[in-house]
């Protein structure tokens, strides 16, 4: 464990002064304190700093106070319809909030059920108080992290001290590179990589009727030096705007009449490493209620009550707050509210759905126009907060700011919402802030790799318009993403890269080995179609074509009259399998002729998709290019040819035109963008 830097934690913001930038020389250079800063600690944090540590690299994270480490800000869940296999994505490379949302969870439901593997959504209802202790000790004594309380005021940043360090920066496309931080006591601390990871805090701004004022978080201070240094720094920022419902006082709610919402029995932990969770015995009920014509009428008519709802500036599209349904879908006559309790122990009340900024008395009387809530006592109003972002295509996919060499950003300060993206933001750019203070390659996700990657693909390639989140939709690959295949995706990765542990590797390991064994037996057994029907197996009458033909057990899975349960029965080595595990065989079997197809289709794309663009080609000098292309070009600087691709308006044209510059590179060629009489040239040879 390294030196803990101790001072008193101030509520104030992480930054109040501007950059400091700054050429230090021989006799000012200092060694290293760390090799990774983290700063802030949200779940982007927790996920950065605890993902550095593993991989090796003595690691502090630095927050403002150290007793809202793994507060849950908003709603008290975790996972869902895209997130919850990001959660499963995140677990396989070792992360934190899966395995800490399991200890925590007091409600676990798998949504899409009746829709397919494909597009499970693992969610977990979370006791707030229980995540914020579980994490909070999980990294009490975690090896190679410190974690210190404290405001940081500057980045300490330099052009290089020598040629050789000036040509590398250059290299790399940045103009600086980040040796450290300043605290607002005056204390410097030394590290060559920073992971900023600010939240909603970076110029917050909360909103609650006609009032405003600075803050990230309801009573905690903005960071609003910091977002004026990373524009002094050149930085392109955006404003977005997010928002949180009311509290309710659950002793105050008739839930009777309401519809129930249970958990599933057995609960599906988020963990693989976790076989069942705490509370599956415990687990707590949800109410659905909705809100009514009654309701809408009445916000509508204040909505000259709240600054919030102005439309200069974006809100979640996805999860809208009530003036924005109200405003948006006006032929809907109500909306539904889901009653979630915060806690096993707490009789504080989550009403998901209906967050919304109007004034205290205004939440109050709507409120109590909704059924059960006719009684309804609020404990904290709902308000909304707008805050600074990033303009994420000043990032690399490794979350590197091409700007400046060793500055990393994670979480919502790059336009996302949501704990799910914030912590998978946050363990690819610990990881690669521990890989690069250790002088090693990145740890790149691509699309066909994880949700992790098509999240980050997205936002590196084309930026942001509102908050994003992640929905099954967005993937080309929905298949093969799946959440219950996460660690076969990625944990190899993870180990290959030193962020995962030993123990998972060795409990990894034995899961694939079951499966491997049990795809084997199912494909070894082989019977006529009659024969499988006397086991059992098949639910409806054997077809008259059915000529005997020999089927493996394997074919028989991707049958819709086959009891799949009573097929694996059938087979002695299978009857004892884990129930997890058979399920994810049943899967694979059922989806065998679709994976094999989109595998092909992943193979086939990746053959030009991973080629290397120089991220400094001088894309003004391509004339055969367009000049909106250029620029779009030159504003993202993709660092490969399918991350050109999927810049909004690129044409088939500037594709051709990159494929041979990237095919050129590729061959050790120059890097020289082709000329015109180079392209005419080229495109003879290639139709003579």
């Amino acid at each position: 464990m390294h030196r803990s830097i101790r001072f008193i934690a101030k509520r104030s913001s992480f930054a109040k002064r501007s950059i400091i930038t700054r050429r230090l020389n021989h006799t000012q250079q200092k060694q290293n304190d760390y090799d990774v800063i983290v700063i802030g600690g949200g779940h982007a944090g927790t996920e950065a700093c605890s993902a550095a540590a593993r991989v090796g690299a003595r690691t502090l994270l630095i927050t403002q106070n150290t007793d809202t480490i793994g507060e849950m800000s908003c709603n008290p869940s975790f996972g869902g319809v895209g997130k919850g296999v990001l959660v499963r994505e995140i677990d396989a490379l070792d992360g934190v909030c899966g395995r800490i949302s399991d200890l925590s969870g007091i409600q676990f439901k798998v949504l899409n059920r009746s829709k397919g593997p494909a597009v499970y959504g693992p969610r977990a209802q979370i006791d707030r108080k229980l995540y914020k202790k579980h994490l909070q000790e999980y990294l009490k004594d975690y090896p190679n992290l410190t974690i210190s309380a404290g405001s940081v005021a500057d980045l300490i940043l330099s052009n290089g001290e020598t040629e050789n360090e000036h040509n590398t920066i250059k290299e790399k496309g940045a103009i600086s590179t980040v040796q450290g931080i300043r605290l607002e006591n005056g204390q410097t601390i030394y590290a060559p990589n920073i992971v900023i990871t600010t939240g909603t805090f970076l110029g917050g701004e909360i909103h609650l009727g006609l009032k405003f004022w600075p803050a990230g978080r309801l009573g905690e201070d903005p960071s609003n030096g910091l977002s004026r240094s990373l524009r002094q720094a050149g930085f392109k920022l955006g404003r977005l705007k997010t928002g949180t419902p009311p509290r309710l006082d659950g002793r105050t709610i008739n839930y009777e009449g309401l519809e129930i919402q249970r958990g599933d029995d057995p609960p599906m932990p988020f963990s693989y490493l976790h076989k069942t969770v705490p509370y599956a015995d415990q687990q707590i009920l949800c109410h659905q209620t909705r809100t009514n014509p009654q309701v809408h009428q009445y916000v509508e008519e204040n909505f000259d009550k709240s600054i919030h709802i102005r439309e200069t500036v974006n809100g979640p599209r996805y999860c809208p707050s009530l003036e924005s349904k109200i405003r948006r879908f006006k032929q809907k006559e109500s909306h539904t509210m889901w009653l979630e309790p915060e806690g096993l122990d707490d009789h504080i009340v989550y009403p998901n759905g209906i967050s919304n900024t109007m004034p205290e008395d205004i939440q109050l009387n709507f409120l109590r126009m909704i059924k059960g809530l006719e009684n309804v006592d609020m404990t904290m109003p709902g308000y909304g907060v707008e805050y600074d972002h990033i303009d994420p295509r000043e990032l690399r996919s490794t979350l590197e700011t091409k700007r400046i060499s060793g500055l990393f950003l994670a979480g919502q300060i790059n336009g996302t919402t949501g704990y799910e993206e914030a912590a998978a933001q946050g363990i690819m750019a610990g990881i690669n802030a521990a890989l690069n203070s250790l002088g090693r390659e990145p740890f790149i996700l691509d699309r066909s790799d994880a949700y992790i990657g098509v999240l980050i693909d997205d936002l590196v390639t084309k930026g942001v318009e509102e908050p994003y989140r992640v929905f099954t939709s967005r993937s080309e690959y929905r298949l093969l993403l799946r959440s219950d295949n996460a660690d076969l995706r990625l944990t190899q990765k993870g180990y290959e890269v030193g962020v995962v542990h030993n123990e998972r590797w060795q409990q990894h390991e034995k899961n694939v080995k079951a499966l491997d064994e049990a795809l084997i037996a199912l494909e070894e057994l082989r019977m006529s179609p009659k024969a499988w029907a006397k086991e059992g197996i098949v639910t409806g009458s054997v077809k008259s074509n059915d000529n005997g033909v020999l089927r493996s057990g394997m074919d028989m899975l991707t049958r819709p009259d086959v009891s799949r349960e009573k097929l694996l029965d059938v087979i002695p080595s299978l009857k004892h399998l884990d129930g997890s595990l058979r399920e994810r065989l049943v899967i694979e079997g059922r989806y065998k002729p679709f994976l094999k197809r989109q595998e092909a289709e992943v193979a086939a794309l990746k053959r030009d998709e991973n080629l290397k663009l120089d991220i400094n080609l001088e894309y003004s000098a391509m004339n055969q290019l367009s000049h909106e292309v250029r620029h779009k070009l030159a504003t993202v600087r993709p660092e490969t040819l399918g991350a050109a691709k999927r810049i909004e308006g690129m044409t088939p044209a500037a594709m051709v035109v990159l494929l041979r510059y990237a095919r050129r590179m590729g061959h050790g060629s120059s890097i020289s963008p082709p000329t015109q009489s180079q392209e005419k040239v080229e495109l003879m040879s290639e139709t003579a």
